[in-house]
């Protein structure tokens, strides 16, 4: 099983792939965590790119696909996994197909999370992370707390520069503009499962879940 969570940037895909993981024991792999780890090593994706990863903006092509294949090509991706965060542009769906291709997975799904912009901004701006096992956290349940409640790391909890609503609604727009236009090409290649994201963290999981199963 080869499942990728699409959707807007605060749309919950990260929570639902974490679940998705531990119940079909497959990788979940998540671009955004290989590339803000990458970026710690700028030799190995230049300088330009460590800059671009840490002002929340895309890098190249070129480069996160160089990233993914070296994640995908893991031996504990042999049964599947579950792809958070990427493709983010059709150029990276088309690569991502050859990579797929090359690595004989044949039963991939497309897990569409939808939910409104001013919800997502709601999210976004209340999001906290954490700074050593990267868990996200809403502020109400982190409020008043001094260590993470994952993996109890003092001072660890902090919000994302990128998570302004300012911020948050450039993202949205770039999202419209260049990732929404991967489910046009998704259209007759892939399953696509639309997925009401407004529901709560277990009814999400549950229609996922009646999708896939």
């Amino acid at each position: 099983m080869f499942l990728i969570v699409f959707g807007a940037p605060g749309v919950g895909k990260s929570t639902q792939a974490k679940i998705l993981c531990k119940k079909f024991s497959i990788p979940h792999i998540s671009t955004g965590e290989i590339l803000r780890e990458s970026a710690k090593n700028i030799k190995s994706i230049g300088i330009k790119s460590s800059q671009v990863i840490a002002n929340g903006e895309f890098v190249s092509d070129e480069v996160a696909i160089l990233l993914l294949k070296g994640a995908l090509i893991e031996k504990n991706c042999q049964n599947g996994a579950i792809l958070d965060g990427f493709p983010r542009t059709v150029e990276q769906a088309k690569e991502l197909d050859i990579i797929l291709e090359e690595l004989n997975y044949q039963d991939v799904v497309v897990l569409n999370l939808i939910a409104t912009e001013d919800e997502i901004v709601k999210r976004l701006v209340l999001r906290r992370t954490c700074r050593d096992c990267h868990s996200i956290f809403n502020l109400a349940q982190t409020e008043g707390m001094l260590a993470c409640p994952n993996c109890s790391a003092e001072n660890s909890l902090y919000q994302r520069p990128e998570d302004d609503e300012k911020g948050i609604r450039v993202r949205q727009k770039i999202f419209s503009e260049i990732t929404l236009p991967i489910l046009d090409y998704y259209s007759n290649s892939k399953k696509i499962a639309p997925i009401n994201s407004l529901q709560s963290i277990e009814g999400v999981t549950r229609e996922i879940l009646m999708r896939i199963v």
